[in-house]
């Protein structure tokens, strides 16, 4: 299979077939929720595009990061987790509705935050003016087919037939998670074909700050809606959120629109590990946290 095949075909496909399984779970009452209390978006919104860049910014002054390492760890920040965690949410019982409501809208302001921030990331650290830009219609038309589409069609379903729409739900809880390994085994094994080679040494330096962002993302992603008195539910299903990122759009950035392989190891070495952690800690959040 080419690389072309797959990043243009299957995995597109098997994102959209990911989020109409997600839509099945929601129901037109959690949509009423999501526009009657538009609070929990908005929080969810600033600690996405406020605090994570911060945190991001503050581990690379603080730990003194070489500029392209920096860079990396601001493009993952910037990037919206998609799919993965709206998966992830799902997973341990997360507000659904509200997990997808927050990817939609801020993957739409991030097609023109991603290119302004990296452009700023690559002034302040790399004493490079670089211009990067998204094409808006493309962008929107696949948030379009890869969103807001497949989650509708599952919600429709649901509407039409709850009970078959419940009975999938067990079933989907494994079959899903399996669908998004095959999706990011093959992301890694393509993009390392493609110019993205990793040494061991180079992973275990990347790696304790991809985990400090990871974690310190899901701490704060937690903690500060609780300021805004939003409820527990909603609390972990911000934190997932923002506590994950989307590393195959980082490397998407690094290596085709930057063409900067050192820049994308942050965001391979991020995708390596911040499934697994983002849900155990947000599963822990569920059962143990107020």
């Amino acid at each position: 299979m080419s690389n072309a095949l797959f990043s243009n075909l299957f995995l597109p496909l098997t994102l959209a077939i990911i989020t109409l399984g997600l839509g099945l779970s929601i129901s037109i009452q959690d949509i009423k929720n999501i526009v009657q209390y538009p609070k929990n978006v908005i929080v969810g919104l600033f600690s996405q595009l406020f605090l994570l860049p911060g945190i991001a910014l503050g581990i690379s002054f603080i730990a003194g990061l070489e500029g392209v390492y920096a860079v990396g760890l601001i493009l993952i920040a910037i990037c919206p987790g998609g799919a993965t965690a709206n998966l992830v949410n799902y997973m341990i019982r997360g507000n659904v509705a509200l997990s997808v409501s927050i990817t939609v809208v801020n993957g739409l302001i991030t097609i023109f935050t991603i290119p302004l921030l990296t452009s700023l990331a690559l002034i302040l650290f790399c004493k490079q003016n670089t211009e990067i830009s998204i094409a808006i219609p493309d962008a929107v038309l696949k948030i379009f087919l890869l969103t807001i589409l497949p989650a509708s069609v599952g919600i429709f379903i649901r509407m039409k037939n709850e009970r078959f729409a419940k009975r999938l739900e067990a079933p989907l809880r494994y079959i899903l998670p399996v669908l998004l390994f095959m999706v990011y085994s093959g992301v890694l094994f393509f993009e390392s074909n493609s110019g993205v080679k990793l040494l061991w040494s180079e992973f275990f330096f990347i790696l304790p700050f991809a985990l400090s962002l990871n974690v310190l993302a899901m701490v704060s992603g937690y903690f500060v809606p609780a300021i805004f008195n939003v409820n527990k539910q909603n609390k972990f299903t911000i934190a997932v959120e923002v506590g994950l990122q989307n590393s195959t759009l980082a490397i998407f950035v690094a290596g085709s629109l930057l063409d900067n392989y050192a820049i994308a190891m942050v965001p391979v070495v991020y995708g390596s590990f911040s499934f697994f952690t983002t849900w155990g800690l947000g599963y822990l959040a569920r059962k143990y946290l107020p």
